[in-house]
């Protein structure tokens, strides 16, 4: 009887056992439908909002056109009534109409949201305007650089409906329509010989890439490998780099128009294949019949998710595969080996992950056969190198051995048997006697027989945490490099530890992935994005060094060729532009967001995202002084020319001032500007420190007297100032950068040379442009570079106007340009 009671209970808790994992199973399941449906009604929400601000734009343009009718219907009833009885006096409320017109157009204008591609960690990232400090009676009485409703009356000025930049000869001013708003710049008052309708011409100087500080090594695997040329090839944004450690020289491949997700190198060592994600403009890997307002490419087959197969010696493409069979991205690829590199197996990101093999043996190459992968990620695909009919893939809970017979492929998942099945079979080797070896999510390292789908060995607990690369070495050896745990170990030929291993310092991060370099050499990428290079015996040296996260501070040396980067991974970087490498890091306690140099060359001040800005000694890295202004993020910060002052430029609309003493050591603080109603942009100072000109996120110009911090409403004072800089995008100087059609978010930053020839830009769609300064003539011809994969964030010349440094937005990449 107790027998059958155990028996009963056992029976019981193996139903409720069962019960629980099939709940589990569709909870995890419903956790992940219920993800990307969040994911998908937040990408609605973002395409809606550019739709909401434009009927908003419309809706504050119906407004001021039935004010301005009101007002000419009122102005004819008081002209007549005035006529016909010359002794009544003008009604009060007639009186009051423009008062009343003025605000209904203020209001309707506040209410307009703009967005912005800057990090805005706060709740107020959209920085409403304050009515108790921007009443609509303060917005009249101070000069602004939006036309008010007066301005809409001018018979000489045209409708805010046209978009085309229009000249006031009157004024001497251009009305520069920008998503729905005019902004008016006045030109100086020594100009002659002005003529909108004419283009200005690109400059005669041009730029070419020179470097690349950094590599993806955060989310990508399996792409560092060293050429017969002696330059190691890996990739980071829209670039290929080709280095050569031993000559500090770097080559670009630049045929890609976004992020390069994979890589994989020929049978002969020369030819190279590269995929990438789908462009800017495409979604799930099909063309958009719209194109971004103010994009200067528009939508082009280049855009697609596609493969490139190209020359590494002459850099030249030899074949573009996949332009509109891909979707979403190219998520990994691999030559055939055996036949000399006739074929190429290809998995792409779409739901499915389908799997294609390509023939490109013949002049134009084609896909011979594709299947279904699986739902499940797919983080790698090799072909075996012994046996040419064979390919091998790993991803999310499997690895899959395909085989290609017949012109299509047959599948068989591989079977665990005794041993734990891993969440992510994460790497792939293979032995010279044709074994499979594969490294996991668990630590274990698994051997599965030539021809099989079964395991034949295994060393459990090789790491602690994942195995995120395995390489086997010319010696037949094999290293394995682990996640959590930072290890690089070797095993011999029978997966016996030979005692050498070593331990990547927490300074560079995890291994991401593992492979032969020059001689005995091994190369290590990592997943902080550096690039390692050395032996086990000995010590490994750092040859690439990168950020992790999205960039927006730069600041260049004021007399020497150094530049300082900072980022939201809170790493701050002195670069040296001549050496080409790191002078050093520093790990902040908070994202960093904008920086700049003293005048004096020996102080740098940080800003942060959390409203604090930082004062440091370039040579000791050490902190002088802390301060806090606000509660939001500086998004901007500069000393004046003769380092006295230093304004702070604040995501709560107002900018910061500070007298500066002891070289750079001290701050008092002197006030803050008001009057902005949305949140600062940009800064510049005038040559002679007394003056600040500053842009906000809804495309003000204001001007400000420093000293007071009272704002300068005098046009004929702020027109014929002369400014140190050109930080601001808003100005007569910079009204030829504008894209036709430019919502306002388009471009990021601008910076003039030093000897006031060349203006750089940065944009929204990956690409650094250079125009001739003054560039205010609209439609003006640039120079225009791609190498970034996505938005430029801040661009800035060396002091000796040699190189241009530009950073890039999530691709964390940093790019320096020479000028030729």
């Amino acid at each position: 009887m107790t027998s059958m009671t155990e028996f009963l209970e056992k029976c019981h808790e193996d139903e409720l056992k069962t019960s629980f994992d099939v709940l589990d199973g569709l909870l995890s399941h419903d956790k992940e439908d219920l993800v990307e449906r969040v994911a998908y009604l937040e990408n609605k929400v973002h395409q809606q909002q550019d739709e909401i601000v434009c009927l908003k734009s419309a809706v504050a343009d119906i407004i001021r056109r039935l004010s301005s009718v009101e007002a000419v219907t009122h102005n004819n009833m008081i002209a007549s009534r005035t006529h016909s009885r010359p002794t009544l006096t003008r009604p009060r409320s007639m009186a009051a109409l423009p008062s009343s017109r003025n605000k209904s157009h203020l209001n309707a204008l506040d209410n307009v949201n703009v967005m912005s591609r800057r990090n805005a960690p706060s709740s107020s990232a959209r920085a409403p305007p304050k009515s108790s400090r921007h009443s609509p009676a303060h917005s009249l009485s101070k000069w602004s650089s939006l036309a008010t409703s007066a301005d809409m009356s001018n018979s000489l000025l045209t409708p805010t409906s046209s978009k085309e930049p229009q000249w006031n000869q009157e004024e001497g001013s251009i009305r520069l329509p920008i998503r729905g708003r005019v902004v008016n710049l006045f030109t100086p008052s020594d100009l002659t010989d002005y003529d909108i309708s004419k283009p200005g011409e690109a400059p005669s100087e041009k730029l070419q890439l020179e470097w690349v500080y950094g590599y993806r090594g955060r989310d990508c695997r399996s792409n560092l490998y060293f050429l017969p040329t002696g330059e190691v090839i890996y990739f980071t944004a829209a670039v290929v780099v080709l280095h050569n450690v031993e000559e500090q020289t770097q080559r670009h491949y630049l045929g890609h128009t976004d992020d390069i997700k994979c890589i994989a190198v020929h049978p002969d060592r020369i030819k190279i294949a590269t995929g990438q994600t789908s462009g800017q403009d495409a979604k799930e890997g099909k063309p958009q019949q719209t194109k971004k307002s103010g994009s200067p490419d528009g939508m082009n087959g280049d855009s697609l998710p596609h493969v490139r197969v190209w020359d590494s010696v002459s850099l030249n493409t030899l074949h573009v595969l996949g332009l509109g069979v891909f979707n979403r991205a190219v998520a990994c690829l691999s030559f055939s080996k055996l036949d000399g590199g006739q074929h190429l197996v290809v998995v792409d990101e779409a739901n499915e992950h389908v799997i294609s093999v390509w023939d490109l043996g013949r002049e134009k190459p084609h896909k011979i056969t594709e299947t279904k992968s699986s739902t499940d990620p797919v983080l790698a695909v090799e072909y075996h190198p012994l046996e040419n009919s064979q390919i091998i893939s790993c991803g999310k809970s499997q690895i899959t051995f395909w085989t290609f017979e017949g012109g299509s492929l047959a599948k068989k998942n591989g079977v665990f048997d005794k041993y734990d099945k891993p969440k992510y079979v994460l790497s792939l080797a293979f032995s010279d006697s044709g074994d499979t070896v594969s490294g996991d999510s668990n630590g274990n390292i698994y051997v599965w027989g030539k021809g099989s789908n079964r395991i034949v060995n295994a060393v459990t607990g090789a790491h602690e945490g994942g195995v995120f690369s395995l390489c086997f070495l010319k010696d037949g050896t094999l290293l394995s490099g682990g996640g959590k745990d930072r290890k690089i170990i070797q095993y011999d030929s029978t997966l016996q530890k030979t005692g050498l291993e070593t331990e990547v310092p927490e300074l560079y991060g995890p291994v991401r992935t593992l492979s032969q370099g020059k001689g005995g050499l091994i190369l290590v990428g990592t997943t902080r994005n550096c690039i390692l290079h050395g032996s086990l015996d000995l010590e490994f040296s750092v040859i690439v060094q990168g950020h992790t996260d999205e960039l927006w501070g730069l600041a260049t040396h004021p007399f020497q060729h150094q530049f300082l980067t900072g980022g939201a991974d809170k790493q701050l970087f002195l670069w040296d532009a001549q050496s080409r490498t790191a002078v050093w890091n520093k790990e902040m306690n908070d994202a960093v967001h904008s920086c700049c140099f003293h005048p004096n060359g020996g102080i740098i001040a940080v800003g942060t995202n959390v409203a604090r800005w930082l004062v440091l000694d370039l040579s000791t890295h050490e902190i002088v002084s802390v301060h806090t202004d606000g509660n939001e993020q500086i998004e901007c910060i500069q000393y004046s020319p003769d380092g006295s002052m230093v304004a702070i430029g604040s995501r709560d609309n107002y900018i910061y001032i500070y007298n500066v003493s002891d070289d750079g050591c001290k701050y008092s603080k002197v006030g803050r500007c008001s009057g902005h109603s949305s949140f600062i942009t940009h800064v510049d100072w005038s040559e002679d420190g007394q003056y600040l000109a500053s842009n906000s996120g809804d495309y003000e110009l204001l001007y400000w007297t420093a000293a007071s911090c009272k704002m300068l409403t005098n046009q004929t004072v702020t027109r014929d100032i002369k400014w140190a800089t050109q930080n601001n995008i808003l100005g007569f100087n910079t009204a030829g950068i504008w894209p036709e059609g430019a919502d306002g978010t388009d471009i990021n930053g601008c910076c003039k040379s030093h000897n006031e020839r060349m203006i750089a830009t940065c944009d929204d769609f990956g690409k650094v442009n250079l125009f001739a300064y003054p560039a205010n003539r609209p439609k003006s011809a640039f120079h225009s570079y791609k190498g970034h994969s996505s938005h430029v964030t801040s661009v800035s010349f060396l002091f000796d106007d040699s190189r241009l440094i530009s950073t890039g937005g999530k691709d964390a990449a940093v790019m320096q340009w020479q000028v030729v």
